[in-house]
């Protein structure tokens, strides 16, 4: 919260935060409680939560699928909400009106992937592979259905779709941080609850229903709560990229692939490579700010070249 083109000192940045609660035993600096608590500390707050959100989202997707790869992006629910936000930007069409017509566009159509491999999970078993397949079916599908919205699109409204779909935290603010935490306060629990479940699966469906875990409903449970939790954060930040792909790596490397401190490992490790992310993004071209989804991008390609290139020494 020091940092920025006014610049406080860490006194200073304390003193605001205090005065809200003791106004009079602390002084505030110049315009200090517009900046650092309208402005900085909202953002933080909200690359926090959205942080820990896409990385233990993606921790849960790669464990019931048992796919390194499995992501948001990977299901298609980030490109749900972006043909959602196109809709909203282009054409102005939306099921919710007013400052909430794009996020409540891109909620609701995050949402049709889920409940298409849902469908389809209970058309057939919910196995890996179907879900996967369908996952990547949806992804296609709003990717063509983002890039036929932007033709018909003038170009300033290309423009913001296509910074939408970027990502970024630079629409932070208290009213939307809300709801946000309450969706991760309540979806945590649930998920810390099937993490033996999903350990016991990584061995196998097979495995895992001759130790009782009934495999179809426990992956499409934590689906859901995935799904829900990547939904709410895609819909207020815009389509972030690699948070959810490469925290949970990065964790599993660590401390290895136990899903009860895997799971929530990796949500701290998503929000400090979120939070950090965005430090690099205000500070690179500075007073400009790049999106926090161009810096994040970058940061997963070191990852990927460094696991095809290092000792077979497995961590998956």
């Amino acid at each position: 919260m020091t940092l920025g083109p006014v610049e406080y000192s860490i006194a200073e940045v304390y003193s605001t935060i205090l005065h809200r609660f003791f106004p009079d035993y602390f002084e505030v600096p110049a315009i200090g409680t517009t900046i650092i608590w309208n402005i900085r500390l909202p953002r933080i707050l909200f690359g926090i939560v959205a942080g820990f959100s896409l990385a233990i989202a993606g921790s849960v997707l790669q464990g019931i699928l048992r796919n390194p790869l499995a992501s948001p992006y990977t299901l298609g629910i980030a490109h749900g909400a972006g043909f959602g936000a196109a809709l909203a930007i282009i054409f102005g069409a939306g099921f919710i009106g007013g400052q909430y017509l794009i996020i409540g566009n891109a909620f609701v159509f995050s949402l049709i992937p889920t409940f298409f491999i849902y469908a389809i999970a209970r058309h057939k078993r919910a196995t890996p592979e179907t879900m996967i397949l369908g996952g990547i079916a949806m992804m296609y599908l709003f990717s063509a259905a983002i890039t036929l919205v932007q033709f018909f699109g003038e170009a300033e409204a290309v423009r913001a779709v296509v910074f939408w779909m970027v990502g970024d935290l630079g629409k932070a603010a208290w009213s939307k941080l809300f709801p946000m935490s309450i969706v991760l306060g309540c979806a945590i629990p649930l998920i810390i609850l099937k993490s033996w479940d999903i350990n016991v699966m990584g061995a196998g469906d097979e495995s895992a229903k001759s130790l009782g875990v009934n495999v179809e409903r426990v992956r499409v449970f934590t689906l859901i709560l995935a799904s829900l939790l990547i939904s709410t954060i895609v819909c207020f930040t815009g389509a972030i990229g690699f948070i959810g792909l490469v925290a949970p790596h990065i964790t599993r490397m660590v401390i290895g692939g136990d899903n009860r401190f895997l799971i929530p490992a990796s949500g701290l490790a998503g929000a400090v490579l979120l939070v950090l992310a965005d430090i690099v993004s205000m500070q690179i071209i500075a007073p400009a700010i790049l999106p926090v989804g161009v810096v994040t991008a970058f940061m997963g390609v070191p990852l990927f070249i460094y696991l095809i290139l290092r000792e077979r020494r497995e961590y998956w």
